[in-house]
């Protein structure tokens, strides 16, 4: 490491989501000058505490915008049958714009099949496939939203993703698939990592970007990835003592990094507010009003 290596930069996602926010409020405020009301349904299965909180959460941001939220919970014992049922009913309210289902769900309930239920045009969650082979085709689609508050937050502290080597580490299809679709429509060169990779810091240490998001603290550290690196950490753990940390090394990686997204306070906030936005252009298409 250089001598004149600086502390890393943080991406603040917290105070940019709020500004974010703000711009988004607007717009809602816009649409109901218009007579148009924004409305999002989560549909909540069980009593998962995380699930739980991510929905309560949700919610709080609506608010904070002038999003109307409903909840719609059912018992873990829900039927498959029944939840398509539920979802059917909601794709032709014309109150409901985006329509949102809190993963995981019951062992018994194939996320696959309630997923691909959700009308594309209210899909706010981007997991239906015909937005998932939109995003592959570079059209415009519902994106995911982690992964879509992840190029908000590179844009917004211009890092150009053309021509850089980025290393995702994490190949699920509600992060790490959407997010190589998005990085490679932007110009970036991807290595996608998983469980199954042999040596995971080969392709970390060539990358000009790293991204985690396993699930596994400290999964990145400091002989991992080369000077200047920029670090995009995903992941959400808890540890023992209660501190939530994400998958990163954060306090020797950030010494060698340039720019580095805190956990709690980077990506977790970019998420919540690219759900936001996608709801808003929900409402917009189904409005047809121009989403620019």
């Amino acid at each position: 490491m250089s001598s004149n290596q600086s502390e890393a930069k943080i991406l603040d996602g917290k105070s940019l989501s709020q500004n974010i926010e703000k711009d988004l409020a607007l717009e809602v405020q816009n649409l109901h000058n218009q007579g148009i009301k924004v409305c999002l349904c989560v549909i909540l299965v069980g009593d998962n505490p995380a699930s739980t909180s991510y929905v309560n959460m949700k919610a709080r941001a609506c608010k904070r915008v002038g999003i109307e939220s409903k909840l719609l919970h059912f018992d873990e014992t829900i039927t498959q049958k029944k939840l398509l049922e539920e979802i059917d009913k909601l794709n032709k309210d014309k109150n409901i714009n985006g329509i949102l289902v809190q993963l995981p769900l019951p062992r018994h309930i194939e996320a696959g099949k309630i997923l691909e239920s959700v009308d594309a045009s209210k899909d706010v969650d981007g997991f239906n496939p015909c937005n998932s082979g939109k995003l592959c085709a570079n059209i415009d689609s519902f994106v995911p939203a982690t992964p879509l508050g992840i190029i908000n937050l590179l844009k917004h502290y211009n890092i150009s993703l053309e021509g850089k080597e980025v290393a995702i580490i994490g190949a699920s299809n509600i992060v790490g698939k959407p997010l190589l679709l998005l990085m490679l429509n932007a110009g970036a060169t991807i290595s996608i990592c998983h469980i199954l990779t042999k040596d995971l810091k080969l392709h970390t240490l060539k990358a000009d970007i790293v991204c985690v998001g396993v699930g596994k603290a400290n999964l990145l550290s400091a002989d991992m990835i080369k000077e200047n690196a920029i670090i995009i950490d995903i992941g959400i753990n808890k540890l023992e003592n209660g501190k939530i940390v994400g998958d990163v090394d954060f306090e020797n990686v950030s010494k060698k990094a340039s720019y580095i997204t805190p956990v709690p306070g980077g990506v977790g906030p970019m998420t919540i507010s690219a759900l936001l936005q996608n709801t808003i252009k929900s409402a917009k298409i189904q409005n047809t009003i121009s989403k620019n």
